[in-house]
């Protein structure tokens, strides 16, 4: 088993790798498509999915690659990871993606503080979120019962396929969501819609927990 520290860093690097990504594609993307929002979408969402497969692959050996807390907390629910250890699993990634969000910045030259103006609510984004949420624990728990190996790519295509069959371009993720309400570009959140899209989020991973169970069981491992 990887020490402690080494688990809460890859937990910390990997979710500030992925923020960087998903805001940075986003900056250039809007840039570099000319006002068609859904060619920046497009060019938004492949860069995601991609960085989603890289990091599961390079990290999972030493943390599980949650990069998300409702993943991280349905693994607890589960009886699979100590709630310590998904206590710092949970700090880091919130810490990592507003540290990822600020890197994206930086790299193009725009403020590093900012607070997003993009509304994001209503019934529809909301059921979008829980919907996406849960999509992605299935996709998880069924990888991991029945073939472990495909769990990146499988990831990365369930991510890139719910920026477009989602409402809400499928946040699916607290720290993300937390992490995109500090960035007033293309995929930012005002600060008002991030509590109703975190409830959302974690009722969906909840299903998806509870059915995942039914389903395919659990396995034994708790760190």
């Amino acid at each position: 088993m990887p020490s402690r520290g080494r688990q809460i860093a890859a937990e910390w690097l990997g979710t500030t790798l992925l923020l960087a990504a998903v805001v940075g594609s986003g900056i250039m993307a809007e840039k570099l498509a000319g006002g068609n929002v859904a060619l920046a979408l497009l060019c938004n969402t492949i860069p995601t999915g991609a960085i989603l497969v890289v990091l599961i692959l390079i990290f999972g050996p030493l943390s599980g690659a949650h990069f998300n807390p409702a993943v991280t907390l349905a693994f607890a629910c589960r009886g699979e990871l100590s709630w310590t250890t998904a206590g710092t699993y949970v700090a880091a990634q919130i810490v990592g993606g507003i540290a990822g969000v600020w890197l994206a910045h930086a790299m193009f030259e725009l403020p590093v503080w900012q607070v997003s103006l993009t509304q994001r609510a209503g019934t529809g984004q909301w059921l979008a979120e829980a919907v996406a949420t849960f999509g992605l624990l299935l996709t998880i728990f069924g990888c991991i019962a029945r073939n472990a190996a495909a769990t990146p790519y499988a990831v990365g295509l369930y991510i890139t396929s719910a920026y477009w069959f989602t409402a809400s371009t499928s946040f699916a993720n607290p720290a993300v969501t937390i992490a995109r309400a500090l960035s007033n570009t293309f995929a930012g959140i005002a600060p008002s819609g991030v509590g109703a899209f975190i409830a959302a989020q974690l009722l969906g991973a909840a299903f998806a927990t509870v059915l995942s169970g039914w389903l395919w069981g659990k396995i034994d491992q708790v760190a």
